[in-house]
């Protein structure tokens, strides 16, 4: 066995460790309700409607942030309008395509029980998975779905090739049954572990398809938060990526919230988070109707004075250049400048990220830099997910609040 295939049997052993009976811990919303789970959360995939429910498996593939034990996971049905049966779930360790590492695929239980019913508009946390799961490792949440119609929820835009399968089993090891692939996160919405230093936090990336990913490399794990992941694994803090490509400060946009509705659902519900990164803001000034300056900000002010209340820390993140996109034009730039002004100046956060100043071009500062664009303008590419990644002080994540 060479090094690898050491290290990922050492994974698996840690994750299935066991320790005693699980404890029950159900926790379901009705629609608009905050439950918390337990530990802290070290991944996280923002709600959205997909297609239709159907008759099926899934084997979902993510990568967590922080390591620790008693993982649980959060279903979601927030989409839906009628209940949603899942009667199989387990988490295991990925080892190459929808198979997994020997021996590693665990049941997950729902207040003991192995079937579970997710209200519609609800969500629902399993009870904790005894062992040690890896800082970084490659999950796999496989969930059955046997009788589910209308709405689902999910997250579009995964970056990560997951695995579909009519009869294949979420318990097995193997990829057989698993025949189609998804670039979608199903039913999946947070994963939560317990980590090994009680003062161990999170911090939720609030954001729209540049917290998504788009413009990063697919199937590498490139956004910009998976990079503040990398960067904050030794501290044990766990990094949740709640952003949503289109996603508005102010007002709904493809079918979803703002990040002001959705703030309650996306950062304040989850496990153990201390800080926020708040970067919206370039969908709302770009819009065929325009958001001022003032409006984008009171907007900012809001999120801040709910999430102080909260007890969490805010980092606010400047505006970066986007001039070459079809909808920019002065007009936009304008704003943006003021917009970013404001942060720097009193923006109420508790320390200001300056992505504007790290991705602009120096030569044409209403663009941003030619190495570091994905193409398009607008989204920045592998490196400049590294640069965004770069402009957080990590002192800033914890302000003693």
């Amino acid at each position: 066995m060479n090094g690898r295939g050491r290290a990922c049997r050492a994974a698996a052993v840690l994750l299935l460790t066991l320790a005693g009976q699980t404890t029950p811990a159900l926790a379901t919303t009705p629609s608009g309700a905050t439950v918390r789970g337990s530990g802290v959360v070290t991944w996280a995939a923002s709600a959205q409607r997909l297609g239709q429910g159907a008759d099926r498996s899934y084997r979902l593939i993510l990568r967590v942030s922080a390591g620790g034990s008693d993982l649980r996971v959060r279903l979601s049905n927030a989409y839906g309008n009628r209940p949603l049966t899942v009667d199989s779930a387990h988490a295991g360790l990925q080892a190459d395509g929808a198979a997994l590492e020997p021996d590693s695929n665990r049941a997950l239980t729902f207040d003991g029980e192995d079937t579970v019913t997710v209200p519609a508009g609800g969500t629902v946390w399993s009870d904790p998975l005894p062992g040690r799961v890896p800082a970084g490792a490659r999950l796999a949440v496989s969930l059955r779905t046997p009788d589910a119609h209308g709405p689902a929820t999910g997250h579009e835009m995964a970056l990560t090739t997951s695995y579909l399968g009519e009869d294949a089993d979420p318990g097995g090891d193997g990829d057989t049954g698993w025949t189609r692939t998804t670039g979608s996160w199903w039913y999946l919405d947070a994963v939560s572990v317990r980590p090994a230093h009680p003062r161990t936090g999170a911090v939720v990336a609030l954001g729209d398809s540049i917290t998504d990913g788009w413009g990063s490399t697919p199937g590498r794990d490139r956004r910009w938060p998976d990079d503040l992941a990398r960067r904050l694994r030794a501290d044990g803090t766990g990094v949740a990526n709640a952003g949503i490509s289109g996603n508005r400060v102010l007002t709904g946009n493809n079918g979803g919230p703002s990040a002001v509705r959705r703030l309650e659902r996306d950062v304040l519900s989850q496990p153990g988070v201390r800080a926020v990164i708040l970067y919206e803001g370039v969908n709302d000034l770009k819009a065929k109707e325009g958001a001022s300056a003032a409006e984008i900000v009171a907007g900012y002010r809001e999120i801040t004075k709910r999430a102080h209340a909260a007890g969490l820390c805010v980092i606010g993140a400047t505006v970066a250049p986007f001039k070459g996109w079809l909808q920019w034009d002065p007009d936009a730039e304008a704003v943006r400048r003021e917009v970013n002004h404001r942060m720097r100046a009193d923006g109420g956060f508790d320390a200001v990220a300056d992505v504007d100043r790290a991705l602009r071009d120096p030569r044409d500062p209403e663009r941003l830099r030619p190495d570091l664009d994905a193409g398009d303008h607008l989204h920045p590419d592998d490196d400049g997910m590294r640069a965004i990644a770069g402009s957080v002080d990590p002192e800033s994540l914890d302000c003693r609040r």
